[in-house]
């Protein structure tokens, strides 16, 4: 027979059992005690940031692509684009790096792809072909930037990460180049999204096949990319203590991945196998035959190059060289080693050491965040210098050349009886664009310049040939008129030089277009646009 309990007892249960319904544990709301999974759904983050600030990324580097209006350098346009165009559309001219061999074609697959599919949409128009493969790079560039500002959030905390955001976007070199349709962009995208998965001291997102398949998709597209992951990939080795397993499990098979993937690529274009990372490396730095296109002296990087694509951040990059810990210090030898190397080939250029940019901006980052004295100062005069020389150097600088090519559409698009109009550009070589900025099949021609890969001592491409004597090369060209082009392109320096020719063939001046405030040599501060008058005096301008 079971007890009754008594009146006391059940008198203290049921004040118990009272107290446990009253009693709720608060939520709490602060982020210290929510998972990151949750954390970052409620913020309702994309590619793991604040929408908001994806958003404004992606728009900023938007407005970037459409105020770069100038050229930079002929490989945007004649290793990517004018690829493409080629691959799409059965028509074009391709560079000698192509019938030797050197490029891959990974990278200009891209945007032959992007050009496929407006061609099938029946959308492509010139205009779409120019901007829509910078808007492509132009959103990229923005993932690269938000990577690299989620980095030194892990890395540092919010603040640091902020300023170091701040002077990447503010750099007027990066303005400058990461909407271009330039090799050393993508290579410098891929750079900074792999570092975000490198395994960093602090890093919360480390993967090493991750990282690894990006540094191999760089090298694939641009074989010297690797030259910067040298230490990175030296020190991720020294570090590791499964070390086999990292070769063996991991960097062996994303290597014979990507590599596959490449050979596979370039057998299908060039129809035979062809491993272009080699050729390439052979020409650029084995044989360094580079030089046919320039050379500077051993310092140039350190004299010349750094500091002019570093800017006004040079002061706060030092400064923050010596305020950054120590974790800092594998980032500051890969800047330093990247230079090094560089500096022992002969042709240099600005872009070639655009990959450590975003490097260099970890440490003005630092710099601007233990400033207190002078920090509005010091952020006012840094975003006003490279706002101005950005803009400059995007609306300004060097435009002549695309706005020379608008023109050259207009003789298809807005003159239908001017259709057998043909086009001769004597400029050095590559100077504008080709195709890819008219797409129209017109008959156009411009001053060639292969290097010698026979070993001539007293090698002249026909560009040197033409510049030795314009006026004697032209009447040989051009013995009668029945091969003369309608339309000639020049750069306002040789004007005088050929001056007789142009008179004698009935040429006239029809438009002018400024190209920059500081000619060089057979560069002119203008670009003249002649065309041929079969009937009538010339009437000069």
């Amino acid at each position: 027979m079971e007890r009754e309990p008594s009146d006391g007892s059940l008198f203290f249960r049921r004040l118990r059992n009272r107290s446990h319904e009253k009693m709720k544990l608060r939520k709490r709301k602060s982020a210290l005690y929510r998972s990151p999974e949750k954390s970052s759904g409620r913020r309702g983050d994309l590619l793991g940031e604040n929408i908001y600030l994806v958003l404004f990324t992606v728009a900023l580097r938007t407005c970037n692509c459409f105020l770069v209006q100038t050229s930079f350098v002929p490989d945007e346009y004649w290793q990517s684009l004018e690829v493409a165009h080629h691959m799409v559309f059965n028509y074009g001219y391709l560079t000698w790096e192509w019938t030797e061999r050197l490029r891959g074609y990974t990278y200009p697959l891209i945007f032959a792809s992007i050009y496929k599919i407006l061609h099938l949409l029946g959308k492509d128009s010139v205009q779409l072909l120019i901007w829509i493969p910078r808007l492509a790079q132009a959103f990229l560039s923005a993932i690269a930037d938000l990577r690299l500002y989620s980095l030194m959030k892990q890395l540092e905390n919010q603040q640091v990460a902020r300023w170091v955001f701040f002077c990447q976007l503010c750099s007027w070199f990066t303005w400058y180049c990461c909407t271009r349709t330039l090799t050393n962009t993508m290579e410098t995208v891929l750079t900074i999204i792999a570092l975000f998965y490198y395994p960093l001291e602090g890093s919360k997102s480390m993967n090493s096949v991750k990282y690894s398949s990006l540094v191999a998709l760089a090298f694939i597209i641009r074989p010297t990319a690797v030259i910067p992951w040298i230490p990175l990939l030296f020190r991720h080795f020294w570090q590791e203590q499964r070390k086999l397993d990292l070769i063996l499990h991991q960097f062996l098979p994303v290597g014979f991945v990507t590599l596959s993937w490449s050979l596979i690529i370039d057998r299908m274009f060039f129809g035979q196998w062809t491993l272009v990372q080699y050729n390439f490396l052979k020409f650029n730095v084995l044989q360094n035959l580079g030089t046919f296109y320039g050379s500077h002296s051993w310092h140039w990087y350190f004299s010349q190059g750094f500091p002019v694509v570093l800017g006004t951040h040079m002061p706060f990059f030092i400064h923050g060289c010596f305020l950054a810990p120590r974790r800092y210090r594998i980032l500051l030898v890969t800047v330093l080693w990247t230079l090094l190397v560089y500096s022992m080939l002969s042709h240099k250029e600005f872009r070639f050491i655009y990959p450590v940019l975003p490097f260099c901006m970890v440490f003005c980052g630092y710099s601007l965040n233990h400033l207190k004295t002078w920090k509005k100062p010091a952020l006012s005069f840094l975003f006003l210098s490279n706002m101005l020389l950005a803009l400059y150097t995007g609306l300004v600088h060097q435009r002549g050349t695309l706005d020379v090519m608008t023109h050259i559409q207009e003789l298809r698009y807005n003159n239908p009886h001017k259709s057998a109009a043909s086009i001769f550009v004597m400029m050095p070589c590559h100077s504008t664009p080709f195709y890819s900025h008219v797409h129209y099949p017109l008959p156009m021609r411009f001053l060639q310049c292969p290097p010698d890969l026979t070993g001539k001592s007293q090698y002249l491409d026909e560009a040197d040939i033409f510049y030795l004597n314009p006026l004697n090369w032209l009447y040989k060209e051009f013995p009668n008129n029945s091969t003369m082009p309608t339309h000639l392109i020049i750069f306002s320096v040789l004007e005088e030089e050929i001056n007789a020719f142009l008179i004698s063939r009935n040429y006239e001046r029809t438009a002018v277009f400024f190209h920059t405030h500081l000619p060089e040599g057979r560069t002119g501060s203008h670009i003249y646009v002649y065309e041929r008058k079969l009937k009538g005096k010339l009437n000069r301008r």
